[in-house]
């Protein structure tokens, strides 16, 4: 039998592909929706002023965070003892319900702040689900060896999903507000079903022989004792945290640079085109040398785009800007991504996978905290520009304090593999 020279040439992996890419696309429109419509119905329902709508941002995104901090050792044991193809469609379906509820109420003209938080929060306890899930199931259905080309092609996917969700959910919902929501639920129904075509993929053996708790505090204690992967999960948790601007685009969409809904949607694929731009290279000649260090210059660039971004007032230099920054997180994301997969063992990766994304999602949704009460006390203009030089200075501390990170040349094993962490 002929081995597949691209990750392309395997069924289960298009299919996959494609679940990925048209859930993005759902998820980040709706989210553009929520995101511009929370803020607008604070300034115009509730009367209140810019620095207090913009902490109402910053809080919804707490809102998302809490059920992750919560339910993310849960969900990395769920996908651990679950086939992941249901996990994720089941907790897919939960979006789906919340495209329809905000569809209808919009419809209604019957949103509020509590509906718009509970519904974010809903939205996070789906996410946290989904996350480890599927990022556990790619290397159950591709070879080792076209793992970095199948990631960069995940990342593509997800990238291109995140251009394509923001303008078009821009776009329809200055046609007409609920046509975002319904447009999400679709494609999300659509990503469940590519789910449920890909063969069976099997909880690991003996993972249900162990107690669930024992199997949360295995997962934690893997990833502390590995410094390498230890040092790539908090540099991007600080730096993110800290650099994040998108919590504050629809300030900066309605109230700087003036550009309205279809404005944000563009400045919300801005990043996403850059990273996508970034993937595309990647997928075709995937990074070998260097990568630790590569990493860490990533990172300062990004803190850097953030910085211009915030000075900048004219919109198609900002866009630039946002692109610069979607490009070099992408950096970032690949490399961290790569170690993960690569390096962990199968029965413990859903575990892994599940803590490396509640620091993704809490560098996310903190972010938009910290970027709210920032832009409450300095101005969003304040806010941003202080994110962007506290995530140059990050970089730095974390190339001190792991000198490990500067020392990877490949993504070989950085640290030593357990037969069983289970």
């Amino acid at each position: 039998m002929t081995q597949p020279t691209s990750p392309l040439h395997i069924r289960d992996f298009r299919i996959f592909w494609v679940s990925r890419f048209v859930s993005v696309i759902a998820t980040t429109a709706m989210v553009v929706a929520i995101g511009y419509q929370l803020y607008d119905v604070a300034r115009s329902d509730y009367q209140m002023s810019i620095p207090q709508a913009a902490f109402q941002l910053g809080l919804l995104g707490l809102a998302q965070f809490l059920p992750l901090m919560l339910l993310t050792p849960v969900a990395g044991v769920v996908a651990d003892r679950f086939d992941r193809r249901l996990v994720g469609g089941l907790a897919i379906s939960i979006d789906i319900v919340i495209a329809v509820i905000l569809a209808v109420s919009t419809q209604r003209g019957a949103l509020s702040l509590p509906l718009l938080f509970a519904l974010a929060a809903m939205h996070g306890a789906a996410r946290v689900f989904v996350s480890p899930a599927l990022s556990a199931i790619t290397p159950n259905i591709v070879p080792a060896a076209l793992m970095p080309r199948a990631i960069a092609f995940g990342s593509m996917a997800w990238q291109a999903g995140s251009v394509a969700g923001p303008a078009l959910g821009g776009f329809l919902f200055g046609v007409d507000r609920a046509l975002t929501y319904w447009l999400s639920a679709g494609l999300l129904a659509l990503s469940c079903l590519c789910l449920a075509l890909i063969r069976p993929v099997p909880a690991p053996a003996g993972n249900r022989d162990v107690h669930p708790v024992r199997q949360i505090v295995n997962g934690f204690t893997y990833v502390w004792n590995e410094r390498f992967l230890l040092g790539c999960v908090t540099l991007d948790l600080f730096a993110v945290l800290l650099g994040g601007a998108t919590a504050l685009l629809p300030v900066f969409a309605r109230d700087i640079l003036h550009v309205g809904p279809e404005g944000l949607g563009q400045m919300r694929a801005a990043p996403a085109l850059g990273a996508a731009a970034v993937a595309l290279v990647l997928s075709w000649k995937p990074m070998e040398r260097n990568v630790g260090a590569k990493m860490l210059w990533a990172v300062a660039a990004y803190g850097a785009a953030t910085l211009a971004f915030g000075l900048s007032r004219w919109f198609p230099l900002s866009l630039l800007f946002l692109a610069a920054l979607g490009a070099a997180d992408m950096v970032s994301v690949f490399v961290r991504s790569s170690l993960v997969q690569l390096n962990t063992p199968d029965d413990v990766r859903g575990r892994v996978s599940a803590i490396s994304g509640l620091a993704v999602s809490a560098s996310n949704e903190l972010g938009e905290m910290q970027s709210g009460l920032a832009a409450a006390l300095l101005g969003a203009t304040g806010a941003v520009v202080f994110g962007g030089v506290g995530a140059i200075v990050i970089t730095v501390i974390w190339a001190r304090l792991f000198p490990e990170l500067i020392r990877a040349r490949t993504f070989a094993p950085q640290y030593r593999q357990r037969e069983s962490v289970s």
